[in-house]
C-alpha cells in the first residue's frame, strides 16, 4: 500500500485535477449540444433543455459550506469523479433508447451538479495543499490544463465522433463510444486521485463552518449594499446575453443542412474549427486581454474590449447570408521510418473563410470575457471578497442560462440570418450600461 503522503509535488496532481474539472463542464455545456443536434433533436429543445445545465453553477454557492463541514476535499474530489464517470456511462447507454433526450438530460444534470461540487472541492484543495507562493506559480498551469480539457472535449472528442460516424454510418454508436471514452478517462482520474492525491494536514472536516450557513443572509445583504450594485447586477446579467444566445446555436448552424439554413459541415470539421482553431484564438484573446487591462486599466479598456466581444458576432450574420464553402489545406508530415506507423503522411485541415471567421469571433470572445471577469472582481466588499465573487459568478451563469431558453425557439421561427441579427442587437443593453459603472481605482491601472 502506498503511504499517505502529507504532500507530493503539485506537478503530480494540479494538472490532473484541473483537467478533471474542465472535462465534465465541457461535456454538459458544449458536447451535449452537438450530440443532440446529430441525434435529430430540434434547436428549440436543444437550447431549452441544455440551458438548464447551467443551473448548478448558478446556485453552487449555496452548498459550498457543506463541503467544508463534511468529509475532506480529497474525498469530495475522488468520489465526485467516480460518480461523474458512472453518470456519463448512463448518458452514453441512454442514447440507444427511445427516450434518450430525457434520460440523457437527467444524466447530464447529475454530471452538472457533481461537476459544480467538484469545482468547489478542487479549488479548496488547491489552496490547502500548498503555500501561497506555490499557488501563485501554478495559477497558469491550472488554467492551461483546464483549457486542455476544453480542447480535448470540443476538439478531440468531436473529431473522434465524426470519424466513427463516417466509418460506421451510425450516429448513435459514434457518440455512445465517445461518451464511454470520456467516462473511462474520468474513472482513471478517480483511481489516480484516490491513490495519489496528498493528505494535507489542513484538509479535514470543519463543523465550525456551519456558522457560514447562518452568515448567508449577512453576506447577501452586504453584497446588495455595495456601491452601484444595481447597475452592476444589470450589467452582469445582460453583458453576455448575446453570447448566451449565440453559444447554443453556433454548432447547430454549422451542422444543419443547407435546406435548413446551415453550413452542412461534417462533425469532425466542427471539432477542428471550434476545438482547435477557435480554442487557440480564445486563449490568445484572453491572454492579450489580461495584458491590455494590466497596462492601460479596466476603466479605459472595458468599452473597446466589450466591443471586441460583441462586434465579431456579425461574422455569423455574414456566414448565414453568404454560405461560404469550406475548403481544405493539406498538411504533410515528414516520414521517418521508426514513426511511419504513428504519423499519417498528410491530413486535410479545414481552411478558408469559415475557420478564419470563427477564429476572429473566438479571439474577440477571449478579449471581452477577460474584461468582464476583471469587473466582477472589482464588485466585491472588503469583508466577503470570495463570497461576493461567487455570488457574481452565479448571477453571470443565470445571465447565460435564461437567454438560452428561448434562443432555439426564436431561431426556428425566424431562420438563422435573422436570428444572428437579433443576437447582435441583444448585445447592446449590456454595453449601454458601461458608462454608468463605477470601476474602483486600484482594480487595475486607471
Amino acid at each position: 500500500m502506498i503511504a499517505k503522503a502529507e504532500s507530493r509535488s503539485p506537478w503530480s496532481y494540479v494538472p490532473t485535477t484541473y483537467f478533471a474539472e474542465g472535462l465534465p463542464y465541457m461535456i454538459v455545456n458544449a458536447l451535449a449540444v452537438i450530440i443532440y443536434k446529430k441525434m435529430g433533436v430540434s434547436n428549440t429543445l436543444i437550447a431549452f433543455w441544455t440551458s438548464w445545465l447551467y443551473l448548478p453553477w448558478v446556485i453552487k454557492m449555496l452548498w459550498g459550506p457543506l463541503i467544508d463541514m463534511y468529509s475532506t476535499k480529497r474525498n469530495w474530489i475522488a468520489w465526485t469523479q467516480a460518480l461523474m464517470a458512472a453518470a456519463i456511462v448512463c448518458a452514453a447507454l441512454s442514447l440507444k433508447t427511445p427516450l434518450f433526450l430525457y434520460v440523457s438530460m437527467a444524466c447530464f444534470m447529475g454530471v452538472a451538479f457533481l461537476s459544480a461540487t467538484h469545482d468547489i472541492a478542487v479549488d479548496g484543495f488547491y489552496m490547502l495543499s500548498m503555500n501561497e507562493s506555490r499557488q501563485a506559480f501554478f495559477v497558469g498551469i491550472r488554467a492551461f490544463c483546464y483549457r486542455l480539457a476544453m480542447l480535448f472535449s470540443s476538439g478531440v472528442l468531436v473529431m473522434l465522433a465524426g470519424r466513427i460516424e463516417t466509418r460506421t454510418g451510425n450516429i448513435q454508436d459514434s457518440w455512445t463510444q465517445v461518451l464511454l471514452l470520456a467516462a473511462a478517462i474520468m474513472g482513471l482520474l478517480f483511481v489516480y486521485h484516490r491513490v495519489w492525491l496528498p493528505y494535507p494536514a489542513a484538509d479535514k472536516p470543519d463543523k465550525a463552518k456551519g456558522s457560514q450557513l447562518a452568515e448567508f443572509a449577512e453576506i447577501f445583504a452586504a453584497y446588495f449594499k455595495l456601491e452601484n450594485v444595481k447597475i452592476g447586477l444589470a450589467f452582469i446579467l445582460t453583458y453576455r446575453f448575446g453570447e448566451a444566445m449565440l453559444l447554443k446555436l453556433t454548432a447547430p448552424f454549422m451542422l444543419d443542412t443547407a435546406e435548413k439554413g446551415g453550413l452542412a459541415l461534417a462533425t469532425s470539421d466542427v471539432g477542428v474549427i471550434y476545438g482547435t482553431i477557435g480554442l487557440i484564438s480564445l486563449i490568445i484573446g484572453g491572454l492579450l486581454g489580461g495584458w491590455i487591462i494590466s497596462k492601460y486599466g479596466l476603466r479605459r479598456t472595458i468599452w473597446p474590449l466589450a466591443l471586441m466581444l460583441n462586434a465579431p458576432d456579425l461574422v455569423y450574420v455574414y456566414m448565414a447570408y453568404a454560405k461560404p464553402a469550406l475548403t481544405y489545406a493539406t498538411l504533410n508530415f515528414p516520414q521517418f521510418a521508426p514513426l511511419g506507423w504513428l504519423l499519417p503522411a498528410s491530413v486535410n485541415l479545414p481552411a478558408g473563410p469559415i475557420p478564419a471567421l470563427v477564429a476572429l469571433e473566438q479571439f474577440g470572445y477571449g478579449l471581452g470575457t477577460t474584461a468582464f471577469m476583471f469587473y466582477m472582481i472589482t464588485l466585491t466588499g472588503e469583508k466577503y471578497k470570495t463570497a461576493h465573487f461567487a455570488i457574481s459568478t452565479g448571477i453571470m451563469a443565470l445571465g447565460m442560462m435564461v437567454p438560452g431558453f428561448v434562443s432555439g425557439w426564436l431561431q426556428e421561427r425566424v431562420g438563422y440570418p435573422e436570428f444572428f441579427i437579433i443576437v447582435c442587437f441583444v448585445t447592446l443593453p449590456g454595453m449601454l450600461l458601461i458608462p454608468f459603472l463605477k470601476i474602483k481605482d486600484g482594480s487595475a491601472k486607471g
